[in-house]
């Protein structure tokens, strides 16, 4: 069983919008139903489960209807946690209390952020035809810029390697039984200090490989992220 899990539990703050940024709309149509289109359309995705406040999960349905999709593909919603991570072992958590409590060695887990709108068949295509042999996968971008680290937070005090540093994607896939136990295993603390969707999978030795990510998706985080979102024809497409 290849399970889908979408987050859109987080308030988005920094985009200075009234309501929670996977909730606003374009051409009609919310945030989160364009995080969802590759999902929907995708022949790898067995069961979608969304994360997501309960004052929320009807407009999520309705909404995804309005795009033309069969919203009954959705088989549940769960809440959302203390932070991401938690977020996602509650969504985890749901899938096997709805499918029989345990988990198959051959299941797996994709998880994606309602704030990346721009995602893709052809990214998903690659997530799942690189997992064979792995225990997981992400998608990553090359550094473009000039890195640097700094120990003090006011100079410059080393220079990094740029072609051994990437920036992490979203959505990531796992090996569900596997990534279910690495997160059961930080609790009831240290889960609430992961910054990375991957980042529990690397502390318990899963071999993660990287694959190509997508320039184009972006994590809308600011008020401009937000507005490039809404002027973009590219959140439109559908077909």
């Amino acid at each position: 069983m290849n399970y889908a899990l979408l987050l859109s539990g987080g308030t988005g703050t920094r985009t200075g919008s009234l309501m929670p940024k996977q909730y606003v709309k374009a051409d009609g149509l919310m945030m989160v139903t364009y995080a969802l289109r590759a999902f929907f359309a995708s022949g790898h995705i067995d069961s979608l489960y969304v994360v997501s406040d309960i004052e929320w999960r009807e407009a999520i349905v309705e909404d995804v209807a309005k795009a033309g999709f069969d919203a009954a593909k959705i088989r549940g919603f769960a809440l959302p946690g203390e932070n991401r991570q938690l977020s996602i072992l509650n969504g985890m958590e749901k899938m096997l209390s709805d499918n029989g409590g345990e988990a198959g060695e051959e299941d797996t887990v994709i998880v994606h952020d309602a704030a990346r709108p721009f995602l893709t068949e052809e990214l998903l295509d690659r997530c799942y035809g690189a997992l064979k042999g792995h225990d997981g996968v992400m998608p990553v971008v090359p550094m473009k810029d000039t890195v640097y680290r700094s120990f003090d937070g006011k100079g410059i005090s080393e220079l990094l390697n740029r072609s051994e540093i990437f920036a992490g994607q979203a959505p990531e896939l796992f090996a569900f039984k596997k990534y279910y136990e690495a997160n059961r295993s930080l609790l009831p603390d240290r889960i609430k200090n992961v910054s990375g969707a991957s980042e529990p999978a690397i502390l318990a030795g899963m071999d993660i490989a990287m694959v190509t990510g997508d320039e184009k998706n972006c994590k809308v985080t600011t008020a401009e992220d937000l507005m490039a979102f809404l002027n973009s024809s590219g959140s439109r497409n559908f077909n």
